[in-house]
């Protein structure tokens, strides 16, 4: 049984599902059979960085990884707006305005914190059953919805001749080309992002990524444990209950454990070393959440 995540530093030009297809081309190559694969989060073919792939019993923690929060290195040319707000669409609007770096510093408040935003109209969101790029590539006006989403910090990293680049700790939902689009407006100018990498996605950072290169050898041979992390690394940011032989049992038949005396919360809880479920506490009582299907859990 495989199961756990591979972080995957995406490169340029690969979309997310063609991820996906090249973890499960490999496994396929290494003789791992038919395993259960998902991403924790849609990356752009044109963005670069962290792309949680879950495998196995993990992809049960796959929509948590979409819930979560997510940093961002990205660059504003300002200038020109094009129609997809990045280098792959067609110029709309264009400004002669080229703003400073304490003009941009001045108006980044207004972007931290919970803002309203727009999504841009190439993008994944279903319209009336469609999705949004495939009827604004139809030559259809997309009018989306504002959504609420948290900026929770956005910092000045370069700034350069006409361009800047910032570093964005943004909510589950925002879109960085909807960020750069309105901080180029409100700058008195329009933009477009330039660059785009995601540098961390929930408790996921580069320092545990892989490239695509270093997958590709798992398909000639090499150990699939070089880039492979356990279950439990998605679940590092909530806390751990240790469960005895029978309360494990209890838990894996589905069954309410009371008389716990912890906060109330999202806990994962393990028997031994293995996880056997993400549980909700409430009022001393555990309830399961998502179990875990995974070997040596005490039957």
């Amino acid at each position: 049984m495989v199961n756990g995540w591979i972080i995957l530093d995406k490169p340029h030009g690969l979309g997310s599902t063609q991820a996906v297809g090249a973890v499960k081309r490999n496994l396929r190559e290494a003789g791992l059979g038919k395993v259960k694969v998902g991403h924790g989060g849609t990356l752009d073919p044109l963005a670069t960085g962290i792309l949680p792939i879950a495998l196995g019993e993990a992809t049960k923690l796959a929509g948590r990884m979409l819930d979560a929060s997510k940093e961002y290195a990205f660059t504003i040319r300002f200038g020109e707006e094009t129609d997809t707000l990045d280098l792959e669409g067609k110029v709309i609007a264009q400004s002669a305005v080229r703003p400073t770096r304490s003009e941009i510093e001045a108006v980044l408040p207004r972007f931290t914190g919970p803002i309203e935003q727009v999504p841009p109209a190439y993008s994944a969101i279903m319209v009336d059953g469609e999705r949004a790029y495939d009827l604004a590539r139809a030559g259809e006006e997309v009018v989306l919805k504002s959504r609420a989403v948290t900026i929770h910090s956005l910092t000045i990293t370069q700034v350069g001749e006409g361009e800047v680049t910032l570093i964005a700790h943004v909510s589950k939902g925002t879109y960085i080309r909807s960020l750069a689009r309105d901080i180029a407006r409100a700058l008195g100018t329009v933009g477009h992002v330039t660059m785009l990498r995601r540098l961390r996605a929930g408790p996921f950072g580069l320092a545990q990524a892989i490239s695509l290169d270093k997958l590709n050898e798992v398909g000639k041979g090499a150990p699939l444990e070089h880039v492979l992390l356990p279950l439990e690394a998605g679940l590092v940011d909530i806390p751990a209950l240790d469960l005895t032989p029978e309360q494990a049992r209890a838990v894996r038949q589905g069954r309410v454990l009371d008389g716990l005396p912890h906060n109330d919360g999202l806990y994962w809880v393990r028997s031994g070393t293995v996880p056997v479920a993400l549980v909700e506490l409430s009022g001393m009582s555990l309830s399961v959440v998502r179990g875990f299907n995974l070997p040596d859990v005490a039957e």
